[in-house]
This record gives C-alpha cells, structure tokens and sequence, in this order.
C-alpha cells in the first residue's frame, strides 16, 4: 500500500521523545496547553513554550503552580470546548491524581503525556511504569508507546480517540522516561496540514439535547446556552452517570483499531491492530507479554531464538485501557507457557499486567502455564541476557509442566 503522504513527503528530524510529543501536540491545533515542569517530562512543555513563543502556535500557555493545578486548567478548557494538553510524569502524576477522576467522569476528551517514571520513596528519576499503574482506575484511556515514532504517531492519535463522539473521554500516552524521552532517534513527521486534516481541524464539541429549551447544543460551558457540568450528584442518580463511562470504554477499543488503519493509510505506519502488537505468536509455543520500550528488547531475543529453532514470540500490548481481553485471549489461548514481564507491582499482590492477562485466559481449557516477572524497577537495565533467561526458564516450565514461584524478580542483587 502507498500511503496518502509517502515517506519522501514526510519530515525527517532528529528529536527526543519529549520534543516528538511536543511537535504532534503542535500540529494538533491545540487551544490551551497547562505546563509544570518535573523531570522527564520537562522537556514537552518546554518545547512547547518556544513554539508559543516564537509564534508558531495559537495556544494559550498556561504556566501554572503544581501538576494539580495543571489539571484543573485542562479540565476548565475542555469543558469550555477547547482542545487541551497537558504532561507529566511521577509525582506530578501522583497530584493530579484527584482531578484525574474528574476529568473522565465529566467526559472531556483531554490528552495527558506520561514520561514514565518511579514513584518515591526512594526519590528516583527514571523509569518504570508505577505512575501509569496508578491511574488504571481512573477511567482513562491508557496507551503506551514503544519508540519516539509512536510517541509521535500515538500523541495525534490520541487527540482523534479522545474526540470521538463514541468515547469522549482523555487519553494519556505512555513513553518510558529517559529511555525514550531524553533519547535522540530520526523519525518522520506529517506535514501540518495533513496532521491537521486527519483530525478534521480544531475540536468540534459533540452535541446534545436541551429539553426544555428543545433545540441542540454544543457540550461545553457557554453562557448563551447554560448546561450543568459535573453537579451535585448523589445516590439517585450516581450510578446511572457511572455506568456511561463504562459503556464507553467498550467502544474504545474499536475506534483505536479504526485510527491505527486510517493513520497507516495516511503515513504508512501502524502498531499491530491498534490494540495489540505481536510478533511470532501464531505458532509460539511461549511467548513474552510486555509494554512499552522494552518490547523491542524482547522481539530481538525472541528472533535470535527462532534462528535457533525455538517457538517464541512475543505480544505488546499498546493498548491498557480499555484492557484487550477478547484480543488477548485469542492469542494466547493455544499457547503452553505465557511470561508476563511488569515494570510494575501490586505490593501484596502481582504485577498489574499479569493480573490482566490471567483474568483474559480465565475459563480456557488447558489454558497456558502463567509466571510473572518483575523488572525494571526505577530505572534498572534490562539487557538481552536478562530476557533470554526468562525465555530459557519459560521453555523449562514448559518441559517439566511445573510453575514453582509464579511471582518472580528479574535483574535483582541477591545477598
């Protein structure tokens, strides 16, 4: 297939996943962007400011206190109609986390970058993917990107999910800190024009009927037409306002599919379905679940592993909320042993992911042999050596039909 805008036509540049993030959010028509800086996020909203500044963008940039306040301003200019942007990372993603809940309840189709770092305590800087884990139930959509192309491609993307009259509801894209937001890599980059006709110009408020007024109205705070947003709303009514958002998620996953096929007509690249991006699955007799930029690391280990003979691959899952169950299931249904790698704990339970995944194979006949893997925890490398080791102590299982210890630590220093 060619695409709409061939690669010769498209801009090669230079940048860090945070500048990538920042340049789609550019091209994105954004209205009002809230910046507070925290490393490694700093970068996006500093790039940002020199495009305000140097008049490149029509944006209002709104230098606040605190990663709250962030929110707080990004949920006032989606409500008054506005396309809004903010990012973070860690901590700040911890103090939002309140307004987080607001900003889905109320429907508001805001996006978030996440530079994926540690939570403290200890104070660290780098990656794993706590913070994300941490609004899993917050009712937004969650996508996590595997190099500073996607970051890219994922961030305008995510203003068309976010947008869709099915959804309404934010999307937060997920980059590893430092891995890939402070790591330089040439990637190509649509023309504005085309970016901005993907996502049909500035933001369109989806419509709605006022009774008692019988006409339609945008949804948006505006005085010449007055709706109530995110009211006093208790056990009479609660309910029935929490049970849209759930309906909701269930149609995110289609329109994802759809902008993943619309995006490769239009640039040539696309992730998996959208949803699910896997490698050598089909025939695998085990196979690594993982997310984020250490999928690349594992499909190189599993590729060294087929040259070899072995049946393995490897399922990135792009898409964590709404989780792929259905997807995911069908895959990995025929396989014998599944190793789910986490950058990530439940303290007292398992790895978030693991606990997906084994919720999506419940019921299965024979269903795969299931360990956990924990690795990466702020920051901690993650070499091929490490990934084959898994690989080798999944095949064993496999052989011997025994899990032993489901709940395993990778990468660590033992006394």
């Amino acid at each position: 297939m060619i695409p709409k805008v061939p690669l010769d036509k498209q801009i090669k540049k230079a940048v860090n996943g945070d500048e990538a993030t920042a340049y789609a959010a550019k091209q994105s028509l954004v209205d009002v962007v809230a910046a507070y800086p925290i490393t490694p996020q700093t970068i996006i909203v500093e790039k940002f400011s020199e495009f305000v500044a140097n008049g490149e963008v029509y944006t209002e940039f709104v230098p606040v206190e605190s990663e709250h306040s962030a929110m707080s301003a990004v949920i006032g200019a989606a409500a008054a109609g506005a396309r809004a942007f903010t990012a973070t990372a860690s901590q700040g993603l911890a103090l939002m986390l309140e307004n987080l809940y607001i900003a889905s309840a109320l429907r508001l189709p805001l996006v978030l970058v996440v530079a994926n770092r540690a939570l403290s305590a200890p104070i660290n800087i780098h990656c794993d993917h706590s913070d994300a884990m941490m609004m899993r139930d917050a009712g937004w959509v969650q996508i996590f990107a595997e190099n500073t192309q996607e970051a890219y491609d994922t961030t305008i993307q995510a203003f068309k999910i976010a947008e869709d009259p099915e959804v309404q509801l934010p999307v937060a894209v997920n980059l590893d800190g430092f891995i890939l937001s402070h790591t330089l890599e040439d990637i190509y980059m649509l023309p504005d024009e085309e970016v901005q006709k993907f996502l049909g110009g500035y933001r369109k408020p989806v419509k709605t009927y006022v009774d008692y007024l019988g006409k339609e109205v945008e949804v948006k705070l505006d005085p010449s037409n007055p709706i109530s947003i995110g009211p006093l709303d208790l056990y009479d009514y609660y309910f029935e306002h929490k049970v849209p958002q759930a309906v909701a998620m269930e149609k995110v996953k289609e329109v994802v599919k759809r902008v993943n096929e619309e995006w490769f007509e239009l640039s040539g690249r696309k992730y998996g379905d959208g949803v699910i991006d896997a490698w050598g699955v089909e025939d695998a007799d085990v196979v690594v679940a993982v997310l984020g930029s250490t999928s690349g690391t594992v499909r190189y280990v599993a590729k060294e592993l087929r040259k070899e003979g072995k049946k393995v691959g490897v399922l990135r899952i792009r898409l964590f909320r709404p989780f792929p169950f259905d997807e995911v299931r069908d895959l990995l249904k025929e396989v014998k042993v599944v190793g789910v790698m986490d950058r990530a704990l439940s303290f007292g339970s398992f790895g978030p992911s693991f606990l997906e995944i084994s919720t999506a194979l419940q019921g299965i006949r024979n269903s795969p042999l299931m360990v956990n893997y924990i690795y990466g925890l702020g920051g901690r490398d993650v070499p091929p050596s490490h990934v084959k080791q898994v690989f080798n102590e999944l095949e064993e299982i496999m052989k011997s039909g025994e899990v032993g210890k489901r709940l395993r630590f990778l990468g660590v220093r033992e006394r």
